[in-house]
């Protein structure tokens, strides 16, 4: 079982002159203790939710992890989740290329249909119905697998036309960024990811809920004709605060594991730093001991 930082608030500590050391230190700290992957949110307002407001501060999360790239060595990077409808497809490919070779190939590409509307429309990102969103979803998938290949023709898309889908340098040290596709909507998000995806991620609101996302996927790879066992697994925990409950957490994590799951992401709830030397004191050692 691997476990996964979702670095989502950059609230704390409170001066913006500390988020650049925070973040670094962070990084590096969770690397030390054994984390294997490491996520920032794609968004440019924080979520509004309860105790949440816009006003906090956010970071563009690519610039951000191009940031902790060059802090770390070992760790996968990538966006829990990019918005599809934030950057042009071409450019994105580009963008998460970009990152994989600085860092010595460790990005990964975690995309989703994207949902703040708010910061979409203050910013004058084009707010476009929700199926036409996943439209753009299936589309961007396309173009990046197609600028991850040996491909540099045109891409003619009903959203999107590319002359040349050419990408120099290309990834490192395998074909491509891995894909990982955010989301647990079961006629669409899942349907793409047994098509394109090589992960999925869902929220783990529920053992059981996850359980049945995972039933959908197995039967859309049934129809796509694609190996289920080949599509990593992935989990945002977020049924309570870990390290209010490290036992209850392990439980979750054994049972996320029975299920075929392999990575958990958890997020800070206290100072970034402050929460993975706790994570490693007293979580991370009986992580390790799940298969």
């Amino acid at each position: 079982m691997q476990l996964g930082l979702h670095y989502w608030s950059f609230s704390v500590p409170s001066d913006p002159a500390l988020i650049a050391p925070t973040l670094g230190d962070t990084a590096r700290a969770a690397e030390q203790a054994g984390i294997d992957s490491f996520t920032v949110m794609d968004h440019y307002f924080q979520m509004e939710l309860p105790g949440r407001s816009a006003q906090e501060p956010m970071l563009e999360g690519y610039t951000a992890l191009g940031y902790v790239a060059a802090l770390t060595e070992r760790m996968s990077l990538g966006m829990m989740v990019t918005g599809v409808t934030y950057r042009h497809p071409g450019l994105l490919a580009k963008i998460v290329t970009t990152l994989d070779v600085l860092s010595g190939g460790r990005a990964r590409l975690g995309i989703g249909a994207s949902w703040y509307e708010r910061e979409q429309r203050a910013l004058g990102v084009p707010v476009v119905p929700v199926a036409e969103r996943f439209e753009r979803l299936e589309e961007t998938l396309q173009i990046c697998l197609q600028m991850w290949s040996d491909d540099n023709g045109p891409y003619k898309g009903r959203h999107y036309q590319l002359a040349e889908t050419l990408c120099v340098p290309a990834p490192l040290g395998r074909a491509r960024p891995s894909i990982m596709i955010g989301g647990g909507g079961e006629k669409k998000t899942l349907r793409l990811v047994a098509r394109y995806g090589d992960a999925c991620n869902l929220f783990g609101t529920s053992l059981d809920e996850v359980a049945h996302k995972l039933d959908v996927l197995r039967a859309h790879c049934a129809d796509e004709g694609r190996d289920y066992d080949a599509i990593k697994k992935t989990v945002m925990h977020s049924r309570r605060p870990v390290l209010d409950d490290p036992d209850g957490f392990l439980t979750d994590v054994a049972a996320y594991a029975a299920l075929g799951v392999t990575e958990v992401g958890v997020a800070p709830d206290r100072h970034p730093r402050e929460f993975v030397e706790a994570l490693a004191e007293r979580v991370l050692p009986r992580v390790a001991e799940i298969g």
